[in-house]
């Protein structure tokens, strides 16, 4: 090990550039639907020890180190982000013939983005870079900051955060109740660090021996808060709330033909009045995943009596909707992506807008400037959507209320208020037909889950072609539908929220691991500048 650490140090140029781009892509197989954590051991040793020999040129002080680091983490981060997120192009070939040019840009132009910010974190970390076991800290303290702030610059976009890759199963989740996603990654880079150490030797009892500790409590907490935790319900149970989810697995191109609109709502009526499974329970709530009504219901009223003809007495419909909003004489109207609750009467009695939208998906930001350069939506919407204000929970008949979450707005832990504590569900409805069968529908539901267990909620979500699911509030599967499994699933959910910690305390938790790594790295550095001045 020692030997492969020096070789590894003295790397340079475009064989060191290489090096770390596959030591990123290497991490992207801990990511949905690999779950192989194990990767992030090899893609973070190799990490430090070309930090190592991270030293810039030596007649340029500390500005060349620390773009020396800054370079070394971008092509990290690019190789690991190219990896993990290669299959948002798929979206732009639906339309291929209008969107192909943007490819590259997908492809590689949002991970050269994004990369920026692991530049930035193996550049902080640069800064309080030692030879001991401190060196570790720093680069957990420098990628926690990193992953904290790709949660909201710019709109935000914390995909495939390295915590997700230390959370592969529902054993290894329920750190996230207690820190969340940030704090489990700040955690989480330096155990995968650790075996570093080894080929340095500095430090290394020490360094190894916490990151041992830390490991053990990750899964002893997770075995222990499952072993107390109720039983899956491998069948409806009494009392509970049967929700039916339908996944009609409609495709995306079919979908934005506007001949096919009708087919494709008695599709999903269709597969709503499905009977149950061998004669179980009715179910209560029947749930159409997002934008699955295709026109504007509200100006169809034949829908809404066509809802009411196919439920029956009580049953409710939770789909994701476009809702059109009058702006006045002269202006054209506003448009929102929705949820809207329908009774058994056709009555819409509950609607939500979403409120984070999807950049260049959803509208375009600075659109005037854009529009100019010939950047458009990529959605078939004139002027795109409109971002709801504030969020609005969705009250059902009977008062049981649901918090819901359109698309990707389950990947962003601080979407979600103060205000769940009141609610009984998560709700996530999406569509990730325009991924087609790559990683990325995988990965959303991951994340999905983690929402879950963060707030000790039960999740409900439906998707177009997958993976639509119940999951409990410690991120269990109770019933679910594979990618492009079409049909539907029927899944009892009992009760409400679990025991947990408050959005508040996880944040504090969070800011204080990262600052007892920040502490660690700093007396690690002093130390290191006592010994060699």
């Amino acid at each position: 090990m020692e030997r492969l650490a020096g070789r590894i140090m003295l790397l340079w140029g475009f064989p060191r550039a290489v090096i770390a781009f596959l030591a990123g892509a290497v991490g992207a197989l801990a990511l949905p639907p690999f779950g192989f954590f194990a990767a992030f051991f090899i893609s973070f040793t190799l990490l430090v020890w070309l930090m190592d020999g991270s030293t810039g040129n030596p007649d340029g002080g500390i500005w060349a180190r620390f773009r020396s680091a800054f370079w070394l983490g971008w092509v990290f981060g690019f190789g690991y982000f190219v990896a993990g997120l290669w299959w948002l192009g798929n979206a732009l070939l639906v339309e291929a013939d209008e969107f192909a040019w943007a490819l590259p840009l997908a492809v590689f132009g949002l991970p050269a983005y994004l990369a920026l910010f692991y530049g930035l974190a193996t550049a902080l970390a640069r800064i309080l870079w030692s030879d001991g076991f401190g060196r570790i800290a720093a680069l957990a303290f420098g990628f926690g900051i990193a992953e904290w702030l790709r949660g909201f610059v710019a709109t935000g976009f914390p995909w495939n955060a390295i915590g997700y890759g230390a959370m592969p199963m529902p054993l290894m989740m329920q750190s996230a109740a207690v820190l969340g996603i940030f704090g489990v990654t700040v955690l989480s880079v330096f155990v995968f660090s650790a075996p570093a150490l080894i080929g340095t030797r500095k430090g290394m009892r020490t360094g190894l021996t916490l990151a041992a500790l830390l490991f053990c409590a990750h899964l002893g907490y997770g075995a222990y808060r499952l072993h107390a935790a109720d039983a899956v319900p491998a069948a409806p149970a009494e009392g509970g709330t049967t929700v039916r989810i339908v996944q009609p697995v409609i495709d995306q191109a079919r979908k934005l033909d506007d001949a096919e609109r009708a087919a494709i709502f008695e599709e999903h009526l269709a597969l709503s009045a499905l009977p149950p499974e061998n004669g179980g329970r009715r179910p209560d709530i029947v749930v159409w995943p997002e934008t699955s009504v295709p026109f504007i219901i509200t100006q169809n009223p034949d829908a809404l009596t066509r809802i009411a003809e196919v439920l029956q007495d009580g049953q409710v419909l939770v789909t994701g909707a476009v809702r059109s909003e009058d702006a006045g004489a002269g202006f054209a109207p506003r448009f929102y992506n929705s949820i809207y609750v329908i009774d058994s009467e056709g009555q819409i009695v509950s609607a939500s807008d979403k409120v984070h939208l999807v950049p260049f998906g959803e509208y375009v930001p600075y659109e005037d400037l854009l529009r100019s350069l010939g950047i458009s939506d990529a959605i078939a919407m004139p002027g795109g959507f409109t971002a709801a204000p504030a969020r609005a929970m969705l009250t059902l008949p009977g008062g049981r209320t649901f918090y819901p979450l359109i698309c990707y707005e389950a990947i962003f832990p601080d979407e979600i208020g103060d205000d769940v504590e009141r609610t009984s569900a998560l709700l996530n409805v999406t569509n990730d037909g325009w991924f087609g069968a790559t990683p990325g529908p995988y990965q959303h539901f991951q994340q999905a889950r983690i929402r879950a267990v963060e707030n000790g909620l039960p999740l409900i979500r439906g998707a177009n072609t997958g993976i639509s699911a119940v999951v409990d509030p410690y991120g269990r599967l109770i019933r679910g539908l594979d990618y492009n499994q079409k049909g539907v699933m029927d899944a009892t959910i009992a009760g409400g929220a679990v025991p947990h910690w408050s959005r508040s305390t996880r944040e504090g938790y969070f800011w204080l691991v990262l600052l007892s790594m920040l502490l660690i790295a700093a007396v690690s550095r002093v130390g290191f500048n006592f010994r060699t001045n």
